[in-house]
């Protein structure tokens, strides 16, 4: 069968691997067989060159293929891996880093260090310095689920 193949498309055997491996890439996305179709690709331009050649046999182009596969997909690994992916919201999955700047009424006074306030729909855990109750605080860190904060300083606006 295979030798019926390389028989009937000759050259073109490898342009139509390659653009096989590049169809699967679309049906099973993954980044990994489109460096397998770009190599197809590849072996397939030069077999249109040496298809006559007497050294261009099917063993020849197996080793090619296989040498240019494992050299694409290192090459597209350090491309992928070099793409900075910048986003409008970079603080979109990270809530506690999305509060730092933020100012808060204590809900519960800071005691040796914790305290709690809330947010939005959320009750926070706090260190700080210890507060009473009422006291405003701003968020000046964020370690997992508890908020780092400080007393605002209350500046009375110049008259």
């Amino acid at each position: 069968m295979f030798d019926w193949i390389g028989t009937q498309l000759g050259p073109w055997t490898w342009w139509v691997v390659g653009l096989l491996l590049l169809a699967l890439e679309v049906v099973i996305p993954g980044i990994f067989l489109m460096w397998f179709g770009i190599a197809a690709i590849i072996v397939g331009s030069l077999s249109l060159m040496l298809w006559t050649e007497s050294y261009w046999i099917w063993q020849m182009q197996v080793i090619i293929f296989a040498v240019l596969a494992v050299i694409s997909a290192l090459i597209g690994r350090r491309v992928i891996a070099g793409q900075d992916d910048v986003s409008d919201e970079p603080l979109l999955n990270q809530r506690g880093a999305s509060l730092i700047g933020r100012t808060a009424t204590l809900k519960a006074p800071i005691n040796e260090g914790r305290g709690r306030i809330h947010l939005d729909d959320t009750t926070w855990v706090v260190n700080g310095p210890d507060l009473p109750v009422g006291s405003r605080v701003r968020i000046v860190a964020s370690t997992g689920s508890t908020l780092k904060v400080e007393p605002v300083s209350e500046i009375s606006a110049p008259a």
